[in-house]
Protein backbone atom coordinates (compact mmCIF):
# COMPACT_ATOMS: atom_id res chain seq x y z
CA UNK A 1 0.00 0.00 0.00
CA UNK A 2 1.15 3.31 -0.73
CA UNK A 3 -0.01 7.10 -0.52
CA UNK A 4 0.39 8.86 -4.01
CA UNK A 5 1.74 12.53 -3.98
CA UNK A 6 -2.08 13.68 -4.88
CA UNK A 7 -3.67 11.90 -1.81
CA UNK A 8 -5.08 9.44 -3.32
CA UNK A 9 -3.90 5.30 -2.26
CA UNK A 10 -3.35 2.57 -3.83
CA UNK A 11 -4.36 -0.93 -1.62
CA UNK A 12 -2.12 -4.39 -2.86
CA UNK A 13 -4.26 -7.51 -2.60
CA UNK A 14 -2.22 -10.31 -3.78
CA UNK A 15 -1.63 -9.34 -7.56
CA UNK A 16 -4.72 -7.05 -7.79
CA UNK A 17 -4.16 -3.07 -7.20
CA UNK A 18 -7.19 -1.39 -5.80
CA UNK A 19 -7.03 2.61 -6.02
CA UNK A 20 -8.94 4.56 -3.52
CA UNK A 21 -10.03 8.50 -4.00
CA UNK A 22 -8.35 10.66 -0.67
CA UNK A 23 -11.47 9.25 1.68
CA UNK A 24 -11.47 5.62 0.79
CA UNK A 25 -13.44 5.16 -1.51
CA UNK A 26 -12.86 2.61 -4.29
CA UNK A 27 -12.22 4.57 -7.71
CA UNK A 28 -11.09 0.96 -9.78
CA UNK A 29 -8.79 -1.34 -10.28
CA UNK A 30 -5.34 -1.25 -11.81
CA UNK A 31 -5.19 -3.31 -15.15
CA UNK A 32 -1.91 -4.65 -13.62
CA UNK A 33 -0.98 -8.41 -14.21
CA UNK A 34 1.53 -10.73 -13.23
CA UNK A 35 3.07 -11.89 -9.68
CA UNK A 36 3.35 -8.28 -8.40
CA UNK A 37 4.95 -7.86 -4.91
CA UNK A 38 5.60 -4.11 -4.09
CA UNK A 39 4.89 -0.91 -5.12
CA UNK A 40 6.39 2.63 -4.78
CA UNK A 41 5.72 5.95 -6.87
CA UNK A 42 8.26 7.89 -8.93
CA UNK A 43 6.73 11.10 -10.01
CA UNK A 44 2.97 12.03 -10.34
CA UNK A 45 2.07 9.94 -13.03
CA UNK A 46 4.56 6.16 -12.38
CA UNK A 47 4.62 4.01 -10.31
CA UNK A 48 7.28 1.32 -9.86
CA UNK A 49 6.47 -2.84 -9.02
CA UNK A 50 8.34 -5.48 -8.44
CA UNK A 51 7.86 -8.86 -10.07
CA UNK A 52 9.81 -11.81 -8.52
CA UNK A 53 9.08 -14.35 -11.14
CA UNK A 54 10.28 -12.12 -13.17
CA UNK A 55 13.44 -10.96 -11.94
CA UNK A 56 12.36 -7.48 -12.99
CA UNK A 57 11.12 -3.84 -12.23
CA UNK A 58 8.12 -2.68 -14.11
CA UNK A 59 7.27 0.98 -14.30
CA UNK A 60 3.53 1.79 -14.80
CA UNK A 61 1.71 5.12 -16.33
CA UNK A 62 -1.48 5.45 -14.36
CA UNK A 63 -2.67 7.53 -16.59
CA UNK A 64 -2.10 5.76 -20.15
CA UNK A 65 -2.15 2.17 -18.25
CA UNK A 66 0.49 0.99 -19.77
CA UNK A 67 3.72 -0.39 -18.48
CA UNK A 68 6.28 1.94 -20.31
CA UNK A 69 9.77 0.56 -19.08
CA UNK A 70 10.88 -2.90 -17.69
CA UNK A 71 14.19 -3.21 -15.72
CA UNK A 72 15.70 -6.81 -15.49
CA UNK A 73 17.54 -7.98 -12.74
CA UNK A 74 20.04 -10.64 -11.96
CA UNK A 75 17.71 -11.82 -8.69
CA UNK A 76 14.67 -12.21 -7.57
CA UNK A 77 13.43 -8.69 -6.43
CA UNK A 78 10.60 -8.26 -3.46
CA UNK A 79 10.39 -4.57 -1.44
CA UNK A 80 10.53 -1.51 -3.49
CA UNK A 81 11.17 2.48 -2.14
CA UNK A 82 12.13 5.59 -4.34
CA UNK A 83 13.82 8.25 -2.80
CA UNK A 84 16.77 10.88 -4.68
CA UNK A 85 15.96 9.51 -8.15
CA UNK A 86 16.75 6.02 -6.83
CA UNK A 87 15.45 2.88 -6.37
CA UNK A 88 16.08 0.93 -3.03
CA UNK A 89 15.09 -2.84 -3.99
CA UNK A 90 14.77 -6.23 -1.72
CA UNK A 91 17.19 -8.48 -3.44
CA UNK A 92 16.93 -12.53 -2.91
CA UNK A 93 17.07 -12.33 1.40
CA UNK A 94 20.46 -10.83 1.93
CA UNK A 95 20.85 -7.77 -0.13
CA UNK A 96 19.56 -4.10 -0.64
CA UNK A 97 20.37 -3.15 -4.06
CA UNK A 98 19.93 0.92 -4.92
CA UNK A 99 19.88 1.41 -8.56
CA UNK A 100 19.08 4.11 -11.01
CA UNK A 101 15.95 4.01 -13.22
CA UNK A 102 18.20 2.33 -15.87
CA UNK A 103 18.69 -0.64 -13.50
CA UNK A 104 22.30 0.52 -13.00
CA UNK A 105 23.43 -0.65 -9.37
CA UNK A 106 24.85 2.71 -7.44
CA UNK A 107 25.30 0.85 -3.67
CA UNK A 108 25.02 -2.85 -2.75
CA UNK A 109 24.09 -3.23 1.00
CA UNK A 110 24.81 -6.76 2.35
CA UNK A 111 21.88 -7.82 5.02
CA UNK A 112 23.93 -9.75 8.10
CA UNK A 113 20.55 -11.18 9.15
CA UNK A 114 19.10 -13.31 5.94
CA UNK A 115 15.50 -11.70 5.72
CA UNK A 116 12.21 -11.93 3.43
CA UNK A 117 13.15 -8.38 2.24
CA UNK A 118 9.50 -7.03 1.60
CA UNK A 119 8.95 -3.97 3.20
CA UNK A 120 11.43 -1.27 3.36
CA UNK A 121 11.70 2.63 3.63
CA UNK A 122 14.01 4.34 1.63
CA UNK A 123 14.64 8.04 2.83
CA UNK A 124 16.77 10.43 4.19
CA UNK A 125 19.83 8.64 2.75
CA UNK A 126 18.89 5.90 5.04
CA UNK A 127 17.18 1.91 4.42
CA UNK A 128 14.66 0.68 7.08
CA UNK A 129 13.57 -2.41 6.52
CA UNK A 130 12.20 -5.59 9.03
CA UNK A 131 13.73 -8.86 9.45
CA UNK A 132 10.68 -10.91 9.62
CA UNK A 133 12.46 -14.09 10.62
CA UNK A 134 14.00 -12.43 13.66
CA UNK A 135 11.12 -10.12 14.49
CA UNK A 136 13.31 -6.94 14.58
CA UNK A 137 13.46 -3.52 12.50
CA UNK A 138 16.99 -1.94 11.33
CA UNK A 139 18.06 1.12 10.08
CA UNK A 140 21.28 1.95 7.77
CA UNK A 141 23.04 4.13 5.86
CA UNK A 142 23.77 3.27 2.49
CA UNK A 143 26.91 2.19 2.77
CA UNK A 144 25.16 -0.92 4.78
CA UNK A 145 26.59 0.78 8.09
CA UNK A 146 24.03 0.14 10.84
CA UNK A 147 22.46 2.95 12.66
CA UNK A 148 20.35 1.24 15.14
CA UNK A 149 17.81 -1.88 15.12
CA UNK A 150 14.98 -2.10 17.53
CA UNK A 151 13.44 -5.47 18.68
CA UNK A 152 11.81 -4.78 21.97
CA UNK A 153 8.32 -6.33 21.98
CA UNK A 154 7.81 -6.99 18.13
CA UNK A 155 5.78 -9.93 17.59
CA UNK A 156 5.53 -10.11 13.57
CA UNK A 157 6.36 -6.79 12.09
CA UNK A 158 4.99 -6.11 8.59
CA UNK A 159 4.64 -2.69 6.94
CA UNK A 160 6.00 0.39 8.28
CA UNK A 161 6.12 3.93 7.14
CA UNK A 162 8.04 6.94 8.34
CA UNK A 163 6.14 10.44 9.93
CA UNK A 164 7.02 14.14 9.28
CA UNK A 165 9.66 14.05 11.86
CA UNK A 166 11.64 10.61 11.37
CA UNK A 167 9.68 8.47 13.83
CA UNK A 168 8.56 5.33 12.04
CA UNK A 169 5.36 3.76 12.56
CA UNK A 170 5.24 -0.26 12.08
CA UNK A 171 2.53 -2.35 11.95
CA UNK A 172 2.74 -5.75 14.45
CA UNK A 173 0.67 -8.06 12.33
CA UNK A 174 0.16 -10.96 15.07
CA UNK A 175 -0.41 -8.29 17.69
CA UNK A 176 -3.06 -6.72 16.46
CA UNK A 177 -0.62 -3.33 17.24
CA UNK A 178 0.75 0.02 15.67
CA UNK A 179 3.84 0.89 17.29
CA UNK A 180 5.83 3.94 16.81
CA UNK A 181 9.70 3.91 17.13
CA UNK A 182 11.80 6.99 17.38
CA UNK A 183 13.80 7.75 14.91
CA UNK A 184 17.39 7.38 16.97
CA UNK A 185 15.36 3.41 17.45
CA UNK A 186 15.57 4.24 21.17
CA UNK A 187 12.25 4.18 22.02
CA UNK A 188 9.12 3.45 20.86
CA UNK A 189 5.39 3.37 21.69
CA UNK A 190 2.06 1.56 21.13
CA UNK A 191 -0.18 3.49 19.63
CA UNK A 192 -3.26 1.44 18.83
CA UNK A 193 -4.27 -1.83 19.89
CA UNK A 194 -6.77 -4.40 19.00
CA UNK A 195 -8.97 -3.19 21.96
CA UNK A 196 -9.23 0.07 19.63
CA UNK A 197 -10.47 -2.00 16.81
CA UNK A 198 -7.51 -2.81 14.77
CA UNK A 199 -7.58 -6.00 13.01
CA UNK A 200 -4.97 -7.54 11.17
CA UNK A 201 -2.81 -4.42 10.53
CA UNK A 202 -0.60 -5.28 7.36
CA UNK A 203 -0.01 -1.83 6.05
CA UNK A 204 0.67 2.26 6.58
CA UNK A 205 1.14 5.08 5.01
CA UNK A 206 1.17 8.64 5.29
CA UNK A 207 -0.44 11.31 2.83
CA UNK A 208 2.19 13.35 1.55
CA UNK A 209 2.92 16.55 4.24
CA UNK A 210 0.21 15.08 6.21
CA UNK A 211 -0.26 13.97 9.93
CA UNK A 212 -3.12 11.35 8.59
CA UNK A 213 -3.09 8.35 6.34
CA UNK A 214 -4.23 4.60 6.01
CA UNK A 215 -3.92 1.73 7.70
CA UNK A 216 -4.83 -1.80 6.01
CA UNK A 217 -4.73 -5.50 6.62
CA UNK A 218 -3.38 -8.07 4.41
CA UNK A 219 -6.82 -9.49 2.48
CA UNK A 220 -7.16 -5.28 1.70
CA UNK A 221 -11.13 -6.17 3.26
CA UNK A 222 -10.23 -3.37 6.01
CA UNK A 223 -8.74 -0.10 5.14
CA UNK A 224 -9.32 2.64 7.98
CA UNK A 225 -7.76 6.27 7.77
CA UNK A 226 -6.09 7.90 11.06
CA UNK A 227 -4.79 11.00 12.29
CA UNK A 228 -1.81 11.63 14.95
CA UNK A 229 -2.47 14.43 17.21
CA UNK A 230 0.57 16.25 19.17
CA UNK A 231 0.41 15.66 22.90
Amino acid sequence: MICLMDGRVIVQVYSEFNLFTSDGKLQKQLPISGNAVSVTQINQENIAITYPDEKAIKIFNMENETVTKVITLDKTCYGLSFSNNSLAVGVNDDEIRIIDLEGNTLKSIQVERKSYLKFLVYCNHRVIYNGHYDKAVYCVDESGKLIWQYEKDLVEPAGFCPDSYGNIMVTDYVSNRIIVISKDGQDSKVLIRVEDGLASPRCICFKHNESSGFICDKFGTYLATFTLLKE
